[in-house]
C-alpha cells in the first residue's frame, strides 16, 4: 500500500517509454538458503551474444542494430503475428488499456525474446512474456 501512492505519480507517458516493467519481489528466507542453481552466466552470455548476431544479421541493410530501434515499417515486417497470438495482443491492450506506444514496446520485446530462444517466428509465449513485463502498466492503470 505504501509503493502505490508513489507509483501514481509516475505518469503514464513516461511508463510508456520503459520496455520492460518488473516488479519483484524479495526472497524469502528458505529461498535464500537454497541452493537451486540458475543458468550458467556462460550460457546467459552465449544466448545473449547469438541473439545480437540475429539482430545485427536481419537489420544490416537497414542501419539498425538492435529489435529496440525498429520503426513501425520494422514491426510489420520482422514482427508478424499468427492469428492466435493477434488476439493475445489485442485482448492485452483492451483489457490492460495500453497505449500504441505499449504495443510497440511488446512487440520489440517478444521479438528479443524469440531471438534469444534461437526462434526465428514470434509465437503466444514469446508475446505472452512480453506482455507480463508491463506489470507497472498493470499496477498504475496505464
Amino acid at each position: 500500500m505504501q509503493i502505490r501512492p508513489s507509483r501514481a505519480r509516475i505518469s503514464g507517458p513516461l511508463l510508456d517509454r520503459i520496455d520492460i516493467h518488473v516488479e519483484v519481489p524479495p526472497l524469502s528466507h528458505d529461498e535464500l538458503r537454497g541452493a537451486v542453481p540458475g543458468e550458467p552466466s556462460r550460457r546467459v552470455r552465449e544466448r545473449v551474444e547469438a541473439a545480437r548476431q540475429r539482430q545485427l544479421a536481419r537489420f544490416a541493410k537497414d542501419s539498425l542494430y538492435c529489435n529496440a530501434h525498429m520503426t513501425s515499417k520494422h514491426l510489420r515486417r520482422h514482427c508478424q503475428l499468427d492469428e492466435p497470438s493477434q488476439r493475445l495482443l489485442d485482448a492485452a491492450i483492451n483489457q490492460l488499456g495500453l497505449s500504441a506506444r505499449a504495443h510497440d514496446r511488446i512487440l520489440k520485446v517478444s521479438r528479443t525474446i524469440a531471438d534469444l530462444a534461437g526462434e526465428e517466428r514470434l509465437s503466444a509465449a514469446h508475446l505472452s512474456e512480453a506482455i507480463m513485463y508491463r506489470t507497472l502498466d498493470r499496477a498504475t492503470g496505464y
